[in-house]
Parts: structure tokens; sequence; C-alpha cells
């Protein structure tokens, strides 16, 4: 639903088919909210998607997209086994890794991680060990207003570690961004509350000159999904491309 304003200009454009998917462990009725199988299902269940919509018809391109953790989810599809399928991405305000130069600490108070079990966890799984993989290790911090308001059971507050690593990059997400060849827009608003959006740029271009920058000036980190500027910024990208 956060999506719904941009995804119904973008369609309305006429630019493409807008698919928006609600990703295992959220939504209105998941499995296992805030949760999945294992690490890499979220791109598994990504390249599904693309697979089914290419069935149905042959579409000419497919552009993938992604708002903070879904951004840091577009950044690991691009540099895993899948990157082919995508032909160009568009990251709004994306989360790299929490000890990238673009990310504040705790996300500006969004988030909040339990670090000694992630590296606990970490350390199991380097060794085969995964039995805790379930184990929830960060928990946002969702206002008032949107828990109670009419879809809060809808609200996911916490990610288990397996979920939690399959939305970010990887360990080495220099790795993930050297792997995008492909063009790419990243779109961040100057109001960030979670990220230095003036880092992303000589971050992400050390890695990778395949991308364009905007950065928009009095837009919030939710805002850059829901403000017609940025909007347009991204659907006039689209069209350019």
């Amino acid at each position: 639903m956060q999506f719904h304003p941009m995804a119904s200009k973008l369609a309305a454009s006429g630019l493409g088919t807008i698919v928006v998917p609600d990703l295992r462990g959220h939504g209105a009725t998941p499995e296992r909210r805030g949760d999945v199988d294992y690490i890499g299902q979220l791109e598994d269940d990504l390249e599904d998607l693309i697979n089914t919509m290419q069935a149905e018809q042959n579409y000419n391109k497919v552009v993938l997209g992604g708002h903070s953790s879904g951004g840091g989810l577009v950044i690991r599809f691009a540099g895993g086994e899948h990157n082919d399928s995508a032909d160009e991405f568009i990251l709004m305000a994306p989360f790299l890794k929490y000890n990238a130069p673009t990310t504040k600490p705790n996300s500006g108070g969004w988030a909040y991680t339990a670090t000694r079990r992630i590296i606990g966890l970490t350390m199991l799984n380097n060794v085969g060990i995964t039995w805790f993989n379930h184990l929830p290790v960060i928990s946002f911090a969702m206002s008032e207003e949107v828990l109670d308001g009419p879809y809060g059971d809808t609200a996911t507050t916490t990610y288990s570690y397996r979920l939690n690593t399959a939305f970010a990059p990887r360990m080495d997400y220099e790795s993930d961004l050297a792997a995008m060849k492909q063009p790419f827009l990243l779109i961040a608003g100057s109001e960030d509350e979670s990220f230095l959006v003036e880092a992303y740029q000589p971050v992400i271009s050390a890695q990778t000159d395949s991308g364009d920058y905007q950065i928009l000036e009095g837009i919030s980190h939710i805002g850059i999904t829901t403000d017609p500027r940025a909007i347009d910024v991204i659907a006039g990208w689209l069209d350019a491309h």
C-alpha cells in the first residue's frame, strides 16, 4: 500500500506494467510474519515472479525497484545468481549495510538491532549451523499512529535473522554494488532520517559507473516513495530509458 500512489501514477502514464508484491513475511496474511524459510528466498521469490510475468507476456524490459530495505534487496538481487533477470534498477534511499558510510546509527532511531545475537548467529552460520536463524534480530520503531490505525495488524515490526539477512546486501556489499552493470537510478531525500544521503554517490560510484543520482530537497525517508516530485523524477528516468 505504501507504493500505491507511485504505482498508480506510473501505470497511468503508460510507462509499463507495474507490479507491487507483498514480500514473503509481510502483508496482510503472511505464513510467518517477519520470517522466511531460508536466506536467499526473497531473491528466489522475485525471480519466480519475473518468470511468471514473462510467461504471460514477453516484456521488453524488466525494472526492479525497492525502497530502504527493499532497495537493499534490489542490490542483493543484482549481486546474486538472478542478476540477468533485470535490465534496470531503481534504488529509493537504499540500505547498504549497518556499517556502510551511508547509514546513521540505528538508522536514525528507526531500527534497533540485537548486535550480539547477529554476530553470534553469523559465526554459527559460517560453520554451517542454521538451527537458530528463526530468532528475531531487529525491531522497528513503528509509530503508534500506524500500529493503532486500521492496518496496524499488517505491520511487520520484527525480522528474524534469516529474513534480515535475506533483505540486505551481502557482508561484502561492495561486490554486490560492483555487479550492478545495468543502468540504475538512485533517488533519496535531503531530509532522510535514516541515511546520510550525500554519501550515496561516492560510495556506490566507487564500485559501478552505471548509475544516475538524484537528491531531492525537503523530502523525508518515507516521502521519497510518495512525494509527487520524486514520482516525477522516477517517471522521467524510466521514460528516458
